[in-house]
């Protein structure tokens, strides 16, 4: 049972970040259910599905909207995906559902926020990033910026951002007895995932993507290909970590230490760090750098990463129904998070799912003659 155990939560289908949110309140013990399309699915392996329960309905019978309503009643959040003014022409917007349960947590999450000039404009984590100023910083210098998958956005601008404004309003809540609407924007989420680099470019510490510390510009914090065609991650950034580099790299008597931080050595000593580290394999620069404290580590695929020691020996991997995936984060001492059943199908805890919230049998019945329920 983790820490959100007890915690009623509704789930509207969508992509990307909703389905990121859910998991990460189902993985803490959280009650997640999943509203479906009305069409039965195949069983789903996206295992940002994981730990729920999945009904069906359609939300263009009155019937449905109706149940929907009567779910929101024993629910403590609902959270939806869509445009804004989609939910208020679903007739399932904010003040019909607070209406009907004052003590709800109403969470929306969209890319541009529910208002401001752009907030109908279409688009995806990319875009997101681009506006928001997160997008031009990543990548290499003299090349364009490199979109970091929608990690940045989708994910924790978005899905994390939600759920950290969930477990808050949920706290609130405890003082007030009152729930309230979480508008958690991707744009703003990307935004605030970049907060220390805004003031550092206006203020003139951080530079032009590409030449600074952490982003590629210096030699000691950058990624070099080994001879397998093979990847090594090298981030010594403290003096210490940068004299055991050297050592291991076998330049100790040849580079000075105290000029770690001199610019206009960066690019040729970054030369001549790619040049050695093509001479050997990346399993050789491990062996090479097991026990020096030189912040050196393997740069290893998805594949790799989850049969790697260090991951098997802490658990950071499951496979529930044998597909592999990240366990539960962060780790707590008494009330430790786990992954409940494997994704379903759509609609296929219909049945079990509306009895679990308080549904008779005939009720049932009667909303899947009506087609208002898969």
């Amino acid at each position: 049972m983790g820490p959100l155990a007890g915690l009623r939560v509704i789930e509207m289908v969508g992509l990307g970040p909703g389905p990121f949110c859910g998991m990460l309140l189902a993985d803490m013990g959280a009650e997640v259910l999943r509203v479906d399309r009305a069409q039965p699915g195949t069983p789903s392996s996206f295992c940002h599905d994981r730990g729920k329960r999945s009904i069906g309905v359609d939300l263009k019978n009155p019937e449905a909207v109706e149940v929907l309503f009567q779910l929101i009643e024993r629910a403590d959040a609902f959270y939806e995906v869509w445009r804004p003014g989609v939910a208020e022409r679903l007739g399932v917007g904010p003040d019909e559902c607070l209406a009907r349960n004052p003590r709800l947590i109403y969470g929306r999450v969209t890319g541009y926020g529910q208002d401001g000039p752009w907030s109908r404009a279409a688009g995806h984590d990319i875009d997101y990033l681009a506006l928001a100023g997160a997008l031009e910083p990543l990548g290499r210098e003299g090349q364009p910026p490199t979109p970091p998958i929608n990690v940045l956005g989708d994910f924790a601008g978005g899905g994390m951002l939600l759920a950290f404004g969930i477990a808050c309003a949920a706290f609130e809540r405890e003082r007030t007895g009152q729930g309230q609407v979480i508008d958690a924007a991707m744009v703003d989420g990307a935004a605030l995932m970049m907060a220390p680099f805004y003031a550092g470019r206006a203020s003139g510490g951080w530079g032009p993507r590409g030449t600074n510390m952490l982003d590629t510009g210096a030699p000691f914090y950058e990624v070099y290909e080994t001879a397998d065609e093979k990847w090594i991650a090298v981030g010594a950034i403290e003096p210490q970590f940068y004299v055991a580099l050297l050592d291991g790299l076998g330049l100790a008597a040849e580079v000075a230490p105290a000029a770690q931080h001199d610019r206009a050595q960066w690019a040729p000593l970054k030369a001549r760090f790619a040049a050695i580290f093509r001479t050997k394999t990346r399993d050789e620069w491990c062996a090479i750098f097991d026990g020096r404290d030189a912040c050196v580590a393997p740069a290893l695929d998805p594949v790799e990463a989850v049969s790697h020691p260090h991951h098997a020996a802490r658990g950071t991997f499951v496979s529930p129904g044998g597909v592999p995936q990240p366990a539960p984060a962060p780790r707590f001492s008494r009330t430790p998070g786990a992954v409940g059943s494997p994704p379903t199908a759509a609609g296929s805890d219909t049945d079990g799912a509306l009895a679990a919230w308080g549904f008779d049998p005939e009720d049932v019945a009667r909303l899947r003659a009506a087609a208002a329920i898969v």
